[in-house]
């Protein structure tokens, strides 16, 4: 039988050194930058009337730092695995007292000493109970709640650590092992037009709207400082974003990240279940920003439809809607089935061929200095990998886009912006790197959809995008009574494993097309938070919490693309899930929304959505009457159907005493 360990000999004391701002820092740091000479620093780094633009951030970044420097200081804190969250400075003092006075034998001494002792710990404990009270007296501030809720239900991530520096130079490589896949060196077009200008009321906005509780990138600038002194620094930072354009180089120091290893599962096991998250400077993400939004003005609203990541108004309900409407009409029709091809990409992000994805830019109208100024950015990345205090060795990269950069998942849906269905009787729908290719077959003749696979397979190899076939799944829909044989799907040689239910953007789609499995996993799920709901009762948090508590943490799981599934849910699927909140309402005290209710807001609200939307993939399915007061009703023949999402829909905006006045509004323009 093993041997019993206390916890504090078990687990290592975690030591964390944290930057203090004593009274007057701020303001004494922005006194400094404000009175601060930059044109200095431009002509010290100007040759010939050419900026060099490496050296001027250099060396801005390295005042900024010890100006923050000078007005701060840093402290080592120390936090031992059973220390107890009331133990303050002042019941350390005390216990030191007491142990002096034991040490000393002075009796009279000891027994003050133990009193006071007594009636510290009695105060501390009575203030750490006021400090968690506080963080729940005003619902609005979500921090302080959360922070209120991991006190009192215990939920503390456990940190990762590593002291082998070479297991991180190892994983470091892993996560570089496309580099080898690029053969093609980067070649910047010589520039026709002019770079873009950024004018320095959006730098300002910018730096204006950082978060200050983002976490430091490599510069070690604190996104704090660059929030308050957003007057001071606007200036000289959009000096260097302008001159970064016009020369379309992008300096390394905003280029250098650091790859914080984040665990796909909860216990790993090998390199590939960790996912590489870029930690970048903090205003290279403004910088980002800026050059995201003059993109994205000059893109086409109509651009790939059928991408519903990173969009306005789209989400994964409309990707679910978007595959599942063409299966279930289709199924519609005699003697027919549908093939759902779930695909799985290695890596998608980090496999970009940065060469690859600036010829399709300029097909997409943008200018070539900012496609020049793109290619930088993704050549020549210095990156490192860290875990706790412990930092790896650096390589430089020159392939994928780093997740975590505000650019990445838009140069990633622009990459693939021309991955589409060749034929009519396929559908595809991407949500990121998530892509869905739905084969409508008609009489076994599964032709088009085989060659459409072949099809996609040689774009993702032209493309370097690699297919994970061992993660790619496969769902035969078939309701013809007469049983007939499905031939596997192979691809590179290798099959395809056909499932009777998988995962897609977060719901279970299954062969039979039903939601019990989908809603088994939703009511077990939400069970197990009742746990954390409970607790927070017992420890007496105000009504009003706990329903916010509710709806953020379990609601929020129980209605989770719910105006996909919830009209197809069977009664029993439905009384299960009412039966969790029922549960949760009487934990709270109080009425809670029913499933129904939520379902039924959710879909309105969707619809609307849609039928103001010309540029949505469903919108042509919502069209109006003549009089202006309905919308025509959609053909369905079995039940299958009619409870889908779409025509579910459309008899819910029917239903209403008139339509909404976004719809009515609308109506002028059609």
């Amino acid at each position: 039988m093993p041997a019993y360990r206390p916890r504090v000999r078990v687990e290592k004391p975690v030591r964390k050194v944290i930057t203090v701002w004593p009274e007057g820092s701020r303001s004494a740091l922005k006194d400094c930058l404000a009175i601060t000479d930059w044109d200095m620093f431009k002509q010290a780094a100007t040759n010939n009337n050419h900026i060099d633009n490496e050296e001027l951030t250099d060396t801005v970044f390295s005042y900024i730092r010890k100006c923050t420097d000078d007005v701060t200081y840093t402290k080592t804190i120390t936090t031992r695995a059973n220390k107890k969250p009331w133990l303050t400075g002042d019941v350390h003092r005390l216990l030191r007292a007491r142990d002096k006075a034991f040490k000393a034998g002075d009796r009279t001494g000891l027994r003050t000493a133990r009193a006071s002792l007594s009636r510290g710990i009695k105060k501390a404990k009575q203030d750490y109970s006021k400090k968690i009270t506080n963080h729940f007296k005003d619902s609005r501030d979500t921090r302080s709640l959360w922070q209120g809720i991991q006190t009192i239900t215990d939920y503390k991530p456990a940190s990762q650590t590593c002291d082998n520096i070479s297991l991180l130079n190892d994983l470091n490589s892993f996560f570089a092992r496309f580099e080898a896949t690029n053969t093609t060196s980067p070649q910047k077009t010589p520039p026709h037009d002019q770079a873009l200008c950024l004018s320095a009321e959006s730098v300002k906005r910018a730096l204006s709207t950082i978060n200050p509780r983002k976490a430091t990138g490599p510069d070690n600038i604190p996104g704090q400082v660059l929030r308050d002194c957003a007057e001071e620094l606007t200036d000289i930072f959009t000096d260097i974003f302008n001159t970064s354009l016009s020369q379309a180089a992008v300096p390394s120091h905003f280029k250098t990240s650091i790859i914080i290893p984040v665990p796909k599962k909860p216990a790993p096991s090998c390199f590939n279940d960790y996912r590489p998250v870029a930690l970048t400077p903090i205003i290279m993400k403004c910088f980002e920003r800026l050059v995201m939004s003059h993109i994205k003005s000059i893109l086409s609203p109509t651009l790939d439809p059928f991408q519903f990541a990173y969009r306005a108004k789209r989400s994964t309900e409309d990707a679910i809607c978007s595959a599942l409407h063409p299966a279930l009409t289709h199924l519609e029709k005699a003697d027919s089935h549908v093939r759902m091809l779930f695909i799985d990409f290695s890596s998608a992000f980090n496999t970009i061929i940065p060469q690859k994805l600036i010829c399709k830019l300029v097909k997409l109208g943008l200018n070539t200095s900012l496609c020049n100024w793109i290619l930088d950015f993704l050549s020549e990345r210095p990156q490192a990998v860290r875990v706790g205090n412990n930092i790896s060795s650096s390589i430089t990269l020159s392939t994928g886009a780093p997740q975590g950069c505000v650019l990445s998942p838009l140069l990633f849906t622009l990459l693939t912006h021309d991955c589409t269905p060749t034929y009519s009787t396929n559908h595809m729908v991407k949500f990121a790197d998530d892509t869905t290719l739905v084969g409508l077959v008609t009489k076994n003749d599964e032709t088009h959809y085989r060659k459409e696979v072949d099809r996609l397979t040689t774009w993702c190899r032209d493309n370097n995008l690699l297919l994970n076939v061992s993660k790619t799944k496969e769902i035969v829909v078939d309701f013809r009574r007469r049983h007939t044989e499905h031939p596997p799907l192979t691809i590179d040689g290798a099959a395809v494993e056909r499932v009777s239910s998988t995962k897609f953007l977060g719901v279970h789609i299954s062969e039979d097309l039903s939601w019990a499995t989908n809603s088994e996993s939703l009511a077990k799920k939400a069970q197990r938070r009742l746990y954390f709901l409970r607790k927070l009762k017992r420890a007496k948090a105000p009504t009003s919490i706990l329903n916010t508590f509710y709806r953020g943490t379990i609601e929020s799981i129980l209605s989770s693309c719910i105006s996909v599934w919830g009209g197809s849910c069977t009664e029993h699927n439905k009384k299960a899930l009412q039966r969790v909140v029922n549960t949760a309402g009487k934990i709270i005290g109080a009425p809670l929304p029913s499933l129904q209710a939520t379902y039924t807001n959710r879909l309105t609200r969707k619809a609307t959505s849609i039928a103001n939307d010309t540029s949505h993939p469903a919108h042509s399915l919502f069209s109006l009457l003549p009089s202006g007061r309905r919308y025509r009703s959609l053909h369905c023949r079995t039940t299958r159907l009619r409870n889908s999402f779409t025509h579910q829909a459309v008899r819910m905006l029917n239903s209403l005493p008139s339509l909404p006045p976004a719809t009515s509004s609308s109506l002028t323009g059609r």
